[in-house]
């Protein structure tokens, strides 16, 4: 099977889930498979909850890169791989994993998913989702108290603190990588237009190729 690797970053509370949805929704759902380079954060079990609060999960360092790549690789190849899963209330991994099987179309989504150049390099198409920094703190605090059980004060320490300083240094300036940058304070049909009418060129080409 050829399948299109189609990467989306941009930083946190974006919008790149709502974008990855709309590319979803045009596809057959069936032919994709969606994977949150959240679920690769490093397992945290060792460490105090104390500690494992205070880890700097913005830096590329608290992501099991290495073995993102590798399951990609295999995807990449037609194996079926088991996915890791995160419980982010623990900040742990969890014991069960997720089965995904090779598609026609594979997406990777996750504020740091472009800053690896061997993720870049497997990716057919990179997308950068670009969002007003107000706007994306409003959507973090509502998350992550409604979804991640945080406080309110431990979710503003952790944007100031390590959140947006850790997105003008490591997050923001992936946007170079992008063959797409997508501003989602406002519709982003069009965009989603070029990407789709991309993906079937890719797809169209490699049928060609067999």
């Amino acid at each position: 099977m050829k399948t299109v690797l189609i990467v989306v970053a941009g930083g946190t509370a974006s919008g790149k889930t709502t974008v990855v949805e709309k590319i979803n929704e045009r596809l057959n759902s069936k032919d994709v498979q969606v994977i949150r380079f959240d679920d690769y954060y490093k397992d945290l079990s060792n460490l105090p909850m104390e500690d494992r609060a205070r880890v700097n999960f913005d830096h590329p360092d608290s992501l099991d890169n290495d073995l993102m790549v590798e399951q990609l690789e295999e995807l990449l190849k037609g194996n079926t791989i088991e996915k890791p899963l995160y419980d982010f209330k623990t900040h742990t991994r969890k014991v069960e994993t997720e089965t995904i099987k090779p598609s026609k179309v594979i997406i990777v989504e996750g504020i740091l998913s472009l800053y690896d150049k061997r993720v870049r390099d497997l990716a057919n198409i990179k997308i950068f989702v670009e969002c007003d920094d107000d706007i994306r703190f409003i959507r973090r605090l509502r998350r992550d108290m409604t979804e991640r059980g945080r406080s309110l004060d431990s979710v503003i320490s952790q944007y100031l603190g390590t959140v947006k300083p850790m997105y003008y240094e490591f997050i923001k300036p992936t946007k170079r990588y992008a063959d797409i940058i997508i501003p989602n304070d406002n519709n982003h049909e069009v965009a989603v237009d070029i990407v789709m009418a991309k993906v079937k060129e890719i797809i169209n080409r490699k049928e060609e190729n067999k």
